[in-house]
């Protein structure tokens, strides 16, 4: 199973360092071999002595340059980072992010030989029109990606259920995920309000191979429960 964390806007250096020495202490201590993923913000980046992959929410498709605001592969190989999210919804739905952007992204990064979880997902209107709608919606994020990259884990999350505490049924998970399964080999993660009330009965679901979890992973004796689960 993979466990993903994805602090967003949360946690600074000093408490980010104090989180990935907890949680690894714990992990290092503890009867697991879950893989392990840690998303913090971008000033929080740093090279960390860990059984935990350290990724970025983001950067930019450039070594460098004048991209005021954005980080590039110089600021990321300082710290060894080779693992990037790309196309959460926030960034699509929030910051504006189109597919092109997204696509983009995703294949200058594939270039550089960094793992991607990419993100997708549909908002609550689409999932409302039914099964149907909701598979054609999310085939359409799949415009200019690579689905056959071995190093991308796809991460289908329900805009309606992030951050509100409303998960998606076993059965829309269920649905969804063996739809995607159709279509796409690597491993699919769930994402939308995963936390340690529900991740037993969403890590047993058909086709999931994990979650990517943002708020209740804020905590790091909270997510290593989920982890432990």
């Amino acid at each position: 199973m993979i466990f993903a964390a994805n602090f967003k806007t949360n946690h600074t250096r000093v408490t980010t360092r104090e989180y990935i020495e907890s949680l690894s202490s714990m992990l290092e201590n503890g009867d697991t071999d879950q893989e392990v993923f840690v998303f913090p913000p971008s000033t929080a980046l740093d090279s960390f002595d860990a059984p935990i992959v350290v990724g970025t929410q983001n950067a930019y498709t450039a070594q460098n340059g004048a991209f005021t605001g954005e980080i590039g592969l110089d600021q990321l190989d300082e710290f060894g980072i080779k693992t990037i999210l790309i196309g959460h919804s926030e960034r699509r739905e929030v910051l504006g992010e189109t597919q092109e952007i997204v696509a983009k992204k995703f294949a200058f990064f594939k270039e550089q030989g960094f793992k991607i979880i990419y993100c997708i997902g549909e908002p609550l209107e689409i999932r409302e029109q039914g099964d149907q709608a909701v598979v054609e919606y999310l085939m359409a994020q799949f415009d200019g990606i690579d689905t056959e990259y071995e190093d991308m884990i796809l991460a289908y999350e329900p805009i309606w259920a992030i951050g509100t505490g409303r998960s998606a049924t076993v059965e829309e998970i269920a649905s969804t995920h063996k739809a995607l399964r159709a279509t796409i080999s690597r491993p699919i993660l769930y994402g939308g309000s995963a936390k340690p009330a529900n991740i037993k009965e969403i890590i047993s679901i058909d086709n999931v191979d994990g979650v990517l979890v943002g708020s209740a992973s804020l905590d790091a004796t909270n997510f290593y429960s989920m982890i432990t689960s």
